[in-house]
């Protein structure tokens, strides 16, 4: 946390304006890009005005999480002034000056106590600003409702009629400013209606889709099926005599984006712009055999027999094994997966000869802005990036190929384009979430206990596809598996691929989660034992285990994943009866540094597979809005029974072979379970949300599915039928 300390002063001074800047943390994620430059210590603003309105001025993407309502609780709450007077003001696209990127369930997680401790530093300017006005002591007020008062309420000042004079004070040290008793608390805690809502209900929103700039044309895009392919050749006159087509253009990949090249077509309307497309004859290169589903299959499974690099190492594994009375051993496949967000990827774009201005809904404009001026050979500080609303994020959108397309094709028109992809584009030129093959064993010892655990991850690795160590950001959840066996041995190995890897919603954790707890089901099963009871008691205890990969992220603690495990199994009413031709199973998990159990209540009918009702319990420290915990609680339910039920990218010839949710569904309103979340009270500090929900749905079915069955799912998407 650093003051403002800098010749800004003249500006606070005349701005009749109380303005605090202060430092909320940066996503990990943005330490992908080389080119970052220096963060600026102060990248988030506080601007409270002469007419009493209160601003917040940040770099946080709205993406449907509800970021702009959480966030301005926080900050209502330490100023006590009306939850609903605090505006958000989305922060221009400067990485010298804010640190932008959305993403990894931290927004809240990250803005909590630098948010509070700037909201506190206001309040205590206000009331000494106040004190100074009536030749008083600062003990002698207090606040309420964005006002300051003397005495017994009989004098009163509102917080517009102080900033003049609180604007020339010193700010205090935002590490040592008193917070508010957090048992005082009047808006932290509550349920609030988000504040993104109207605007979204009555049109008014603005989402990527929705730009409109004057003189923009619309383009899409016919791009090369393979990634690292290209244009053979191509006939573009069918395409030009389409009624409203303007220009066809070729569009060249763009490394530092992983954009493929391609052929734009330019038009009026983005359906002559789409008739203009299917009208192009075009000749790609590139095929590669070695990136067929099969084929990768094959080597995952393969990499699985070898030994890896050991991520984990505690106790004497090969001894375990050794000296073994019974041993089991499991597989696990999961496949590629699409991030299949309701707004397809799009990007509105100005490009001039000396300048560039971009519309996207974008996780990551800065990544965006250093892209463009890449590709463009722009300046950075002439490339502005305008962060629209998005619908759905899931780490799809932290990407900047669409970015670069849009200022590549109107750089070559000289006009502002509007570049659409459909669903179809979407589904083909995702950035994926690794296929990856699991290989686990345990060994018993002579009383039947566990004695031994070796997980062995192989993957399409998402660092080793954008650069980095492959193991970064494949081994966390599988890396720290908190049940209490003395040999434990993790491994990892990457497989080569071109196909686009990048961050889905959960990333690792969501097959970590997968493959952690069906193994676990297993375990308990071998010992005969109720698959809820072996987990208690192999969390039994008061044990703490350090993140492998992420060493700043707070340790798994065991009590607190024991206790959302007995929470879930209450509420589900565990262990009792249940109908005739349906089973409950289990799951719990620790990601993001939130706790999350859930019990899944299934049938099978006519061969499909029914989730009827995910009783879900979460730890995820002090809850900010429990309306929006729950709400991304079920959104990842969703999303996680999507990836359960039906999602499977499949790969020929390197070319990805789905193309809308015919071939690729997603979970309907018909798959819907009836969900229950269950909030576990804390005094920590808040954790992510977004993200920690997905990784139990799948295990939590598929164990349901053996308790039902007694056959094992050990490769997603769930078919019954092999």
């Amino acid at each position: 946390m650093s003051t403002l300390a800098f010749t800004r002063r003249d500006f606070l001074k005349s701005s009749s304006a109380l303005v605090i800047g202060f430092s909320l943390r940066g996503t990990d994620l943005l330490a992908l890009n080389p080119e970052q430059p220096q963060i600026n210590p102060l990248n988030a603003w506080i601007r409270i005005a002469k007419d009493n309105s209160v601003t917040l001025i940040l770099a946080k993407s709205e993406m449907g999480q509800g970021v702009t309502t959480s966030l301005p609780m926080i900050l209502a709450e330490e100023l006590d002034i009306p939850w609903a007077s605090v505006k958000v003001e989305q922060a221009l696209t400067d990485p010298e000056v804010y640190s932008h990127g959305t993403g990894g369930s931290g927004s809240v997680a990250g803005s909590y106590e630098p948010l509070r401790q700037a909201g506190a530093a206001a309040r205590e300017m206000l009331i000494s600003a106040a004190a100074k006005t009536w030749d008083t002591s600062r003990e002698s007020c207090h606040v309420k409702d964005g006002a300051v008062y003397h005495g017994a309420r009989t004098l009163k000042l509102t917080y517009g009629e102080l900033v003049e004079t609180a604007s020339k004070l010193p700010i205090p040290d935002l590490k040592t400013v008193v917070l508010k008793n957090s048992n005082t608390f009047d808006i932290i805690g509550k349920s609030m209606p988000r504040l993104d809502i109207p605007g979204k209900v009555n049109g008014s929103a603005v989402f990527g889709l929705d730009v409109r700039v004057p003189g923009m044309l619309r383009a899409v895009i016919a791009r090369c099926p393979y990634y690292d392919g290209k244009v053979k050749s191509f006939d573009a006159a069918k395409a030009k005599a389409v009624p409203g087509v303007v220009a066809v253009v070729e569009v060249a990949s763009f490394r530092g984006s992983h954009s493929k090249s391609g052929i734009a077509v330019v038009a009026n309307n983005t359906w002559a712009a789409m008739q203009g497309r299917n009208a192009l004859v075009v000749e790609w290169e590139g095929a590669n055999p070695d990136d067929s589903t099969d084929a990768l299959s094959q080597r995952l499974n393969g990499a699985s027999t070898q030994q890896g690099k050991a991520m984990r190492t505690e106790g004497d594994v090969n001894a375990a094994f050794a000296s073994a009375a019974t041993k089991i051993d499991a597989v696990y496949e999961l496949p590629f997966l699409a991030h299949a967000t309701m707004e397809p990827m799009n990007c509105t774009a100005d490009v001039r000869a000396d300048r560039a201005e971009l519309w996207a809904p974008t996780q990551s404009p800065d990544w965006i802005q250093g892209m463009v001026a890449g590709a463009t050979g722009l300046p950075r500080k002439s490339v502005v990036v305008h962060t629209t609303l998005m619908g759905g994020g899931f780490g799809r959108r932290y990407q900047t190929d669409f970015g670069v397309e849009a200022a590549l094709v109107s750089r070559a028109v000289g006009k502002p384009v509007q570049v659409v992809w459909t669903r179809e584009d979407d589904m083909a030129h995702d950035f994926y979430r690794p296929t990856c093959c699991h290989r686990l064993s345990a060994a018993f010892d002579a009383s039947g206990k566990p004695s031994g655990w070796r997980h062995h991850i192989c993957s399409t690795s998402i660092r080793a596809f954008w650069g980095g160590k492959p193991e970064q950001q494949e081994v966390s959840g599988a890396a720290e598996v908190p049940y209490a066996v003395p040999a434990i041995l993790v491994e990892y190995a990457p497989v080569d691929s071109k196909i686009p890897r990048a961050w889905w919603r959960s990333v690792e954790n969501s097959f970590n989660g997968f493959a952690v707890e069906s193994f676990i089901d297993e375990v308990a099963a071998q010992m005969k034992k109720d698959p809820v009871q072996l987990r208690l008691e192999l969390l039994a205890g008061d044990r703490k285990i350090k993140n492998v990969m992420w060493p700043t992220n707070e340790p798994l603690e065991t009590p607190r994943l024991r206790a959302v495990l007995q929470e879930a199994a209450t509420r589900s009413d565990w262990g009792k009866p249940l109908p005739k031709g349906r089973a409950r199973g289990v799951a719990c998990f620790y990601s993001f540094d939130t706790y999350v159990a859930q019990v899944a209540e299934v049938s099978v009918e006519n061969g499909d597979v029914k989730v009827h009702r995910v009783t879900c319990a979460v730890d995820c420290g002090r809850v900010i809005n429990p309306d929006g915990v729950k709400a991304q609680m079920e959104s990842a339910i969703i999303y996680g029974l999507s990836a359960a039920l039906y999602g499977e990218i499949t790969v020929k010839d390197g070319a990805v072979q789905q193309s809308n949710f015919h071939d690729y569904q997603v979970a309907r309103i018909g798959d819907a379970p009836h969900m229950e979340i269950y909030l576990m009270p804390s005094t920590a500090a808040p954790k992510g949300v977004g993200e920690p929900g997905v990784p139990c749905l799948a295990p939590a079915v598929t164990n349901a599915l053996f308790a039902l069955t007694g056959k094992r799912v050990r490769k997603l998407p769930i078919k019954l039928s092999t």
